[in-house]
């Protein structure tokens, strides 16, 4: 480890540790001596500049005592955990208003492992096929008259980590409880306790992603390299997808929620996630990253989990996601382009009324954040704009999530 590593390391352990910390303790050394995608770099040095004078910010003043603060600007990056609460609190807050007073289901789809490799280096390919196979199954059953017959709505989310930060590809799908006819003229309530029957749903969703994995392979969709470098074979590739084909696919289905600011609640805690938090890291220590876990075979049980700080980078880079990709995607009557009509005419056949403007229902912050915390009595004012000390620095991509 360099004198400089060492330093920041030894700094890092007394304070309370965040990702942005270790990357700018590691990430240089590690983006030396390791092949890294664009995104991947450009997310390294995104969460390393966030919040520093890097990024410039502003010098703010208390119009009553005085008190002066700086203020840095954040990355936006949406790979940054630093970032992530506030694009959370205004994507529920436009959420808001699209809920019904219906039941509401969480259904997961769950990738098979051996498909791991192959999303390495085709990730753009296999989570669109992930998300894609996961609605299609979904609206296909709710068409299904044996269960709905008519359009369910879908939020689905991405997440393609365990919580060792292995991968663990998988899309969680918040689904309506009721279903919209095709012609529009009637709501059909579904059962308040049960949605469709999860092994039926695993087996349509095996069927439709290989058929959807094979049709890629034979477009020329899917790259091969390395340890996925057999599979360019037809032959092999085919072998692949038997083996696929005779492993049963999970699908888990939760209990529904008990109303809508229970789906707000869930919303709030899987739609921005990342693949870590600051809040799980416990320290920093002669090149050992410790984290907190849970051991979902244990029952839930919390644990703390040691990793060299390479393995740790090498496992966060594997989530982030490809340039411009939505891991955020609605589906049948919540899909974008319908979607504020649907809602309108469901809460017409529902019988209840459009909700008041969003303004009147949000949740008031427990603090003024512009309210200067030496007196308790004067603001926060700008007085000077700091500009950023690295105009070479590449601003991130809008968050497309």
């Amino acid at each position: 480890m360099c004198a400089v590593a060492a330093q920041a390391t030894a700094a890092i352990a007394s304070i309370r540790l965040t990702l942005a910390d270790l990357v700018r303790a590691h990430g240089d050394s590690y983006r030396r001596t390791h092949r890294l995608a664009k995104v991947q770099t450009m997310a390294l040095r995104a969460i390393a500049a966030c919040r520093t004078a890097l990024l410039g910010g502003r010098r703010e003043t208390c119009d009553h005592c005085g008190a002066t603060r700086l203020t840095y600007n954040s990355c936006r990056n949406r790979h940054c955990p630093t970032c992530q609460s506030q694009a959370s609190a205004r994507w529920l807050a436009a959420r808001r208003d699209e809920l019904l007073p219906i039941p509401y289901f969480h259904v997961v789809f769950t990738l098979p492992h051996a498909l791991n490799a192959l999303a390495q280096g085709n990730s753009r390919v296999i989570y669109t096929l992930l998300f894609r196979a996961a609605a299609e199954t979904l609206l296909a059953f709710g068409r299904d008259p044996r269960h709905l017959g008519g359009t369910i709505g879908i939020t689905a989310i991405l997440h393609t980590w365990s919580q060792t930060l292995s991968q663990h590809l998988h899309v969680h799908c918040l689904v309506t409880g009721g279903a919209l006819t095709r012609d529009r003229t009637r709501w059909i309530r579904g059962r308040a306790a049960f949605l469709f029957p999860v092994k039926a749903l695993s087996v349509v969703f095996r069927a439709k992603y290989l058929a959807g994995l094979q049709r890629a392979f034979i477009e020329g969709q899917l790259t091969f390299a390395a340890g996925t470098a057999p599979l360019a074979d037809a032959g092999r590739f085919a072998a692949l997808l038997a083996q696929l084909r005779a492993t049963p696919w999970v699908v888990y289905a939760k209990r529904p929620f008990g109303g809508p600011a229970q789906v707000l609640q869930y919303l709030g805690r899987y739609t921005h996630r990342i693949a870590i938090s600051n809040a799980r890291l416990v320290s920093l220590v002669d090149g050992v990253v410790q984290f907190r876990w849970k051991d979902y075979a244990a029952g839930g049980r919390p644990k703390v989990m040691a990793l060299g700080v390479e393995e740790f980078l090498r496992r966060f880079l594997l989530h982030v996601l490809p340039r411009g990709f939505v891991r955020i995607r609605h589906f049948g009557l919540l899909a974008n382009r319908q979607r504020r009509t649907t809602i309108i005419r469901a809460r017409q056949l529902l019988g209840v009324p459009t909700p008041a403007a969003t303004a009147d229902t949000e949740p008031v912050a427990d603090l003024d954040p512009t309210l200067c915390p030496v007196c308790r009595q004067g603001h926060w004012h700008v007085v000077e704009i700091l500009r950023p000390i690295a105009p070479a620095f590449t601003p991130p991509s809008p968050d497309t999530s």
